[in-house]
């Protein structure tokens, strides 16, 4: 006895031996792997977003890191010659006198500032190598100037380390910290006259006020102190 298929108005029933989807299976089936299709689209955007944010963290905490470790370096080539001011802080910009890092060079100038431009850098700069007085006297004057209103040029020597909300600068000298800019701490603003050089500060304090949102955030200190005087800190 064949199986016969019943047929209403709008509906068509399947024989017991057909095989297949009927339409509202195909649709639901379809419904559930575009769900899962977005859900895991979403799923691996997210894990991208997050790798690419902690990987910007990561890069702006080695850089900042490189940054303060040049710092260092500046100070402990900081050059103590006779008419050549070696170290000079002004409440803007820290520039020093180092030694060229290649033998034979002489000295070179470096100035360290925060620009108010686009909500505060830390800037680092530096001039050419020079072996004259003339020249060293120039490059001392024009981080001066690059730190108050930079040009094209000068800008060229400049790089920027981090965005920076605010920045201070201390003296180490007899025994307790101090203002560069005080009574005391102004002693240590060495001139041309080559006595004045042994009034520079046992150490210095570096505070740094980062910006939220970034890999790292708040008031970050680092001292720095003489190598002549031995230890990490004064």
């Amino acid at each position: 006895m064949q199986h016969q298929t019943a047929s209403l108005p709008g509906l068509r029933w399947r024989s017991a031996g057909c095989k297949g989807f009927t339409l509202i299976e195909l649709l639901v089936a379809l419904s559930v792997m575009a769900l899962m299709a977005l859900l895991s689209w979403r799923s691996i955007d997210g894990m991208a977003r997050a790798q690419a944010a902690v990987g910007q963290r990561s890069d702006q905490v080695l850089t900042l890191q490189a940054g303060l470790a040049q710092f260092k370096f500046d100070l402990n080539a900081m050059a103590q010659t006779p008419r050549v001011t070696s170290l000079d802080w002004d409440g803007r910009v820290l520039r020093l006198t180092r030694l060229a890092p290649n033998i034979g060079d002489g000295l070179q100038v470096v100035a360290w500032t925060r620009r108010f431009d686009d909500g505060g850098q830390w800037l680092r700069w530096q001039s050419p190598p020079s072996r004259l007085w003339t020249n060293w006297q120039q490059s001392w004057n024009l981080a001066a100037l690059w730190a108050q209103n930079p040009s094209t040029d000068s800008k060229k020597w400049e790089t920027a380390i981090a965005p920076l909300v605010d920045w201070q600068i201390f003296y180490f000298r007899n025994n307790a910290w101090s203002n560069p800019l005080s009574s005391e701490g102004a002693a240590s603003q060495a001139g041309p006259d080559p006595a004045a050089q042994v009034l520079l500060p046992d150490g210095i304090r570096l505070v740094l006020n980062l910006p939220p949102g970034r890999g790292l955030a708040g008031k970050l200190t680092q001292d720095w102190v003489r190598p002549t005087l031995g230890g990490d800190k004064p």
